[in-house]
This record gives structure tokens, sequence and C-alpha cells, in this order.
């Protein structure tokens, strides 16, 4: 039985490696769009309850009975937020990664068929976006069974990568190797550059994700384009500084239900422009970063 008590609050300390990013590049930047829309918690599929998180009506009091508000909340994100966000990265011929549920794309035919033939890389967000830390073990594994089948028929092949909502169970990790496929998992939020672990005395490669630097602070304090611009912008320069003597990653979290909206677009259209005008960055999908890894930086005892 592992010790799941075991942390590891040192990591590289104030030596990292040299990631030897592609073109030596300072920084490299991965920006990830959650396709979540239509695979949360609702009184469709059973929950009876109206998932409001990431969404204008977060932190007020739940309603009885279905939150149509709500429920069109998730909505826009689908129906337009999509459409927008992709646009963007598109326009300027930027690679991006989804973390897409499976249910999400199963329910939207057209945002699988764009995926698909958008040439970005998918990291699975799981069946639904529910929050496994909760489930049995058992129902875990019968998800991630589930998820894997539906993407190999949405997206004609199954995601190298795995995050969850929020955080993985204690469970989590093992049952994604027991499955075998995956390259990678991002449900860490403690390190700048990838890290190998080991599961079952395998390596097992964690590519960590950020919540900082991240749109559901709209959710919070957060109130302007410019204050998610200016914010997002500020992690990257001091990255990008930062990188002429120790090159880091970057995660950037985008939800098409609060980044899609017009005036929040207009900051993330400020943001990519500002960090394609610097030179020696790294724009890249997620399953890259993971597979420059292992071939670079290998595990080792």
């Amino acid at each position: 039985m592992p010790d799941n008590h075991v942390r590891d609050f040192v990591g590289y300390g104030p030596n990292p490696p040299d990631p030897k990013w592609p073109q030596g590049a300072r920084l490299a930047i991965n920006f990830v769009i959650n396709v979540e829309e239509g695979s949360e918690p609702s009184f469709q599929d059973g929950e009876g309850t109206t998932e409001t998180q990431h969404t204008e009506a977060f932190g007020r009091p739940a309603l009885k009975g279905r939150d149509l508000a709500g429920e069109g909340m998730f909505e826009y994100g689908s129906r337009v937020g999509f459409w927008r966000v992709l646009a963007l990265f598109q326009e300027r011929k930027l690679p991006v990664t989804f973390f897409a549920c499976a249910l999400a794309l199963e329910r939207n035919a057209m945002i699988a068929k764009a995926i698909r033939e958008s040439g970005m890389d998918v990291c699975s967000h799981g069946w639904r976006w529910v929050k496994q830390f909760d489930m049995a073990e058992d129902e875990e594994r019968r998800q991630i069974q589930r998820a894997m089948e539906s993407f190999a028929k949405t997206l004609g092949q199954k995601p190298e990568g795995w995050y969850c909502r929020y955080g993985p169970s204690l469970n989590t990790r093992r049952l994604l190797a027991e499955h075998g496929g995956f390259l990678y998992d991002s449900d860490y939020y403690g390190d700048e550059l990838p890290v190998w672990t080991k599961v079952d005395g395998k390596p097992h490669l964690v590519v960590p994700y950020s919540l900082t630097n991240n749109d559901g602070k709209y959710v919070g304090w957060m109130g302007t384009s410019d204050d998610f611009c200016a914010f997002i912008r500020d992690a990257f320069d001091m990255l990008y500084k930062e990188g002429a003597r120790q090159p880091k990653m970057m995660s950037v979290g985008l939800h098409p239900r609060l980044i899609g909206h017009p005036a929040r677009a207009a900051g993330l259209e400020r943001l990519l422009d500002h960090v394609m005008a610097r030179k020696d960055v790294w724009i890249t999908r997620r399953i890259d970063i993971a597979r420059h890894w292992v071939a670079t930086h290998p595990y080792r005892e």
C-alpha cells in the first residue's frame, strides 16, 4: 500500500534543471481552453442541483429546483464563448491545449469536429466535470474507462494526458497507470517545470497546471479585461526575465463561459499579442512539453 501522506516540500530548490526548450527559448507557455459545458453537475444528469462555478452566478445562494439562469451561463460557453476564444488563437496561428470533458464533446458535435480539425491536442478532463476526489475507487475507475472510450469515438483518438476537476483523489494517478496509455497527468500545482514521480514502482510524468494564471479569478477579485491582461502579463514578464538564467514553463487556464465574453476576450487578445511580441518564447501544446521532457530529461533514479 503506497504512503499517500508523503509530500515533497523541496522540489528542484534554487537550481532547477535547464529544460533546454527548443531553439533555446526562455519560456515555454501553454494556453489551455477548458471544454466543460454540458458535463457539469445538473438536474439533467441526476445531481439534483445546478452547477454555477465559474459563472456570473457563482457564490449566490442555491435555488430550489433548476437554476435556468445558471444553465444558460454554461450554455453561453459552448454556444458562443468557445468560438470567440478559438478564433483568437486560430487568427494568430497559435497552438492551444483543450482540457475537454468527454460528455461535453458528445453533446456538442460541432466543437468536437473543430477540435479534431484544429491540430491542437486534448488532455482528458474526465468523463464529466465532477469532483473525482469524492469518488469511490471503482466509480473513478469506471469513469476513466468511459471517458477514454468516448474520446476514441468523438475525436478518433485517445488523449495522452489527464487533468481532474480541481484535484485528484488518492487513487487517481494509480488508476491512470492501471488503465495505461497516458504519457502524463497535470494534477499538480506545486512547480513551474515538469516533474517525475513513481506509480507502483514505475516512472510517471507530471506536467503542472496553474489555478493562479487562470481566468477563474473573474469569479473572485478580478473585474476587468485590464485586470486579467495585467495579471497574466506580469507573470509572463517575470518568468521571461528569469528565463535568461532559469527557463521555466507557464500555463494559462481559460474557460469559454468566462473569458469568452467580449469585454473579457479583449484582455486575452491583448495578452496574446504581448506574448507574441517577445522573442525566445515557445508557445506550444501541452503534449509537446511532455514529449520534450521525456526525450530531454528522461527519468533517473
